[in-house]
């Protein structure tokens, strides 16, 4: 059984399409299992070949990579996306993160950066671009200095799952979070499924917020 992450590509723009194609089949753990032209034709190829990761654009004919992101996530909350676009504007920001997008990369960000963000997305977890990461945390800050209503969702989480969503929240991966609670990585990625559940969110990026919102950091 191969080790090798499945990546589903939708990007309209047929140049951008066959180079994204080619370079990252270059990579040695990654399979590219299809490159899809618009966000109709990328659900379907999800639905047929199951990628671990899907790199979306966000403007595509007939789904956009934000439409597309929720509904896949939806159908298939096991598979992880991350968009790779041109767009910087906090609107798209939030409205991909929320839609249930695990990663946000610039197109005009260096290769690796992209590479890194699928790698991180297919272990659940999360990278942004990082001007789109300062404008996050911003929101983040800005949330915390408001009093919203307390969130009975966040009573059922222990007190070690409490620990774990605080580490998350700051941008932690699961091996750091391992290395900081002294727990096994493989347990940090139980918790981090189970507070998922709990509080009725797809991504990890969505639980950092709803913690933002709470103020709890």
């Amino acid at each position: 059984m191969s080790d090798k992450i499945r990546l589903l590509i939708a990007e309209d723009e047929r140049a951008t399409r066959i180079a994204l194609t080619r370079l990252l089949a270059l990579e040695p753990d990654l399979e590219v299992v299809g490159a899809a032209a618009d966000g109709e034709e990328a659900l379907m190829m999800a639905r047929e070949r199951r990628p671990h990761v899907l790199l979306t654009d966000i403007a595509m004919p007939h789904k956009t990579g934000i439409v597309l992101t929720r509904e896949l996530k939806l159908e298939h909350p096991e598979i992880h996306i991350v968009v790779l676009t041109i767009y910087r504007d906090d609107a798209n920001v939030f409205a991909a993160l929320k839609a249930g997008a695990t990663g946000y990369v610039l197109k005009d960000a260096p290769p690796t950066e992209t590479t890194a963000a699928i790698r991180a997305a297919s272990r659940g977890e999360a990278i942004l671009d990082p001007a789109i990461a300062t404008r996050v945390i911003s929101e983040f800050n800005r949330l915390w200095t408001s009093q919203p209503a307390p969130d009975e969702r966040f009573t059922s989480l222990s007190e070690r799952e409490m620990d774990v969503l605080k580490a998350m929240s700051s941008g932690a991966r699961n091996r750091q979070i391992a290395e900081q609670l002294f727990i096994a990585e493989k347990t940090v990625k139980n918790h981090v499924s189970a507070i998922l559940w709990k509080l009725q969110v797809n991504t990890r990026a969505e639980a950092a917020l709803l913690a933002a919102k709470q103020g709890i950091t």
